[in-house]
C-alpha cells in the first residue's frame, strides 16, 4: 500500500521545514503588488517579483501574501514615510524583514516586523534617473525650456482640478492685478491612478488650440511625495518636454523637484507663485513702456533743443545775408539811378538837346512830319512852336 498523508498532514510538515529553515526573521526583496489598510488596524499586502523576461515584463515570478500587524504598522508606516517622503504604496519596491509562516489553512503568509527605506528610496532614483535619460535620449529634454516667451503672458491655459486649494490661491493671486489675464481652465486629475493620463489628455486639449493661449500653467497644492508621483512619470514629462507653448510649473512642493520641473519652460514652487510670475510680465512691460516714453520725451527734447539751436543759427545767417542782399540791392538801384539821372530827358535838354513833337508823336525821322505841318519843340526852359518850312533843304 502506497504511502500517504492527509492534508492537514501534508500542511504540517510543510510547516515543520519552514519553522526548521527559516526559523529567525529574514529580508526580502520584492514589489507591493496590492496594500489594503484594515479598519482594524492590520495592514495586509500581496507581494510579487515580476518576470522581467516575460514577454510584457510585469508577469509574476512569485507571489505571496504578507502583513504588518497592527502593532507594527504605524511605526514602520510613520519610518518610511519620513525617510522617503511617501506613503508605502502599490508599486513600490521595498526591503522588508520578514517572518515565515504556514498555517493548515491559510498557507503560507509573511509577518512584516521591519522595513528598510532607504531601498525603496535607492529605486525611486533609479527610475527617476532612467525616465531622465529616457527623455534625453529622446531628444526632447531641451525642448519646452528652448521655447520663445512671451514678454507678457495674458492668456493662460490653466491645468488643475478645479476643486483645488491651489488653483483657488492662483485665480485670487490673478485677481489682485490691475492687467487683464485671460484663464482657460482643463480640468485634470491631479494626483493618484489615472492622473498621468489625465494630465496628457488636457496638454492634447490645449495643443488642439495653441493659437489661442500664451502658455500652459500646470498647478496644484502641496501634497505628500507620493501624490505628486505623477509628475516624475515617463508620460507626464515627456508630454511637458515637448510641448509647443512654455510650460509654466507651480506644483506645491518644496522638497523635491519632479522632472516635470526639470523640463518645464518656468518652474516655481506654488500656484501663487506661478500667478505672480504672470502678472509680473505685464507689470515689468507696463515699467518698460513708461521708461521708453521718458526716454522718447527726453530725446524728443535734445532733438527740439538741438533744432531750436540750429534754427537761432539759421536765423542769423538769414539776418546776415538779408543785410548784405539789402546792400548789395542797395548799390545797384543807386547805380541804376545814376544811370537814369545821367540819361535823364531833362539833364539832356540842358546839354543843349531838344525834342521835336508833332500833335502825336516825336520827331525821329524828316519823314515823320511835312512841310507846313505845325510842331512843338521842347527846351530845356519850356516849349516853343514851330512850322516845318523846308524839310531836306527843299521848300514846299
Amino acid at each position: 500500500m502506497r504511502e500517504s498523508f492527509t492534508l492537514y498532514e501534508l500542511q504540517r510538515i510543510i510547516g515543520a521545514a519552514i519553522e526548521q529553515f527559516l526559523s529567525k526573521p529574514v529580508w526580502v526583496s520584492a514589489e507591493v503588488a496590492e496594500i489594503k489598510l484594515n479598519a482594524s488596524g492590520h495592514c495586509y499586502l500581496e507581494l510579487v517579483e515580476r518576470d522581467k523576461e516575460s514577454a510584457s515584463g510585469k508577469a509574476a515570478k512569485a507571489q505571496s501574501r504578507a502583513v504588518i500587524w497592527k502593532s507594527h504598522y504605524l511605526r514602520l508606516a510613520a519610518k518610511f514615510e519620513s525617510a522617503t517622503g511617501r506613503a508605502l504604496s502599490a508599486g513600490m519596491k521595498i526591503l522588508v524583514e520578514v517572518a515565515v509562516n504556514h498555517h493548515p489553512v491559510y498557507g503560507l503568509s509573511l509577518q512584516i516586523s521591519d522595513i528598510d527605506p532607504t531601498y525603496t528610496l535607492g529605486d525611486i532614483e533609479r527610475q527617476r534617473e532612467i525616465t531622465i535619460a529616457q527623455l534625453k535620449a529622446d531628444g526632447v529634454w531641451d525642448m519646452n525650456r528652448e521655447v520663445a516667451i512671451p514678454r507678457v503672458v495674458q492668456r493662460v491655459a490653466v491645468i488643475s482640478s478645479a476643486t483645488a486649494a491651489g488653483y483657488q490661491d492662483f485665480m485670487q493671486e490673478i485677481a489682485r492685478t490691475a492687467y487683464r489675464i485671460e484663464t482657460t481652465l482643463f480640468e485634470a486629475t491631479m494626483q493618484g491612478a489615472g492622473s498621468e493620463q489625465s494630465i496628457a489628455d488636457a496638454l492634447t486639449a490645449i495643443a488642439e488650440r495653441e493659437e489661442e493661449f500664451d502658455a500652459v500653467a500646470i498647478i496644484r497644492g502641496g501634497g505628500s511625495t507620493t501624490d505628486l508621483e505623477c509628475f516624475n512619470a515617463y508620460l507626464t514629462a515627456l508630454c511637458v518636454a515637448q510641448f509647443p507653448l512654455p510650460v509654466l510649473t507651480g506644483i506645491g512642493h518644496d522638497k523635491d523637484v519632479s522632472i516635470v520641473d526639470m523640463v518645464a519652460a518656468v518652474p516655481l514652487k506654488t500656484p501663487t507663485a506661478v500667478a505672480a510670475w504672470i502678472c509680473n510680465t505685464a507689470e515689468h512691460f507696463d515699467g518698460e513702456l513708461e521708461y521708453a516714453a521718458v526716454v522718447l520725451r527726453e530725446s524728443c527734447h535734445k532733438v527740439t533743443q538741438a533744432a531750436a539751436a540750429r534754427l537761432d543759427n539759421y536765423t542769423e545767417q538769414l539776418r546776415q545775408f538779408s543785410k548784405m542782399s539789402l546792400v548789395r540791392q542797395r548799390e545797384k538801384l543807386e547805380g541804376y539811378a545814376m544811370l537814369v539821372e545821367n540819361f535823364a530827358p531833362q539833364r539832356l535838354l540842358k546839354l543843349g538837346f531838344a525834342v521835336a513833337r508833332t500833335a502825336s508823336k516825336v520827331i525821329r525821322t524828316t519823314a515823320d512830319v511835312e512841310v507846313g505841318e505845325s510842331i512843338t519843340i521842347e527846351v530845356a526852359d519850356g516849349n516853343l512852336r514851330a512850322k516845318i518850312v523846308d524839310k531836306d533843304g527843299k521848300e514846299s
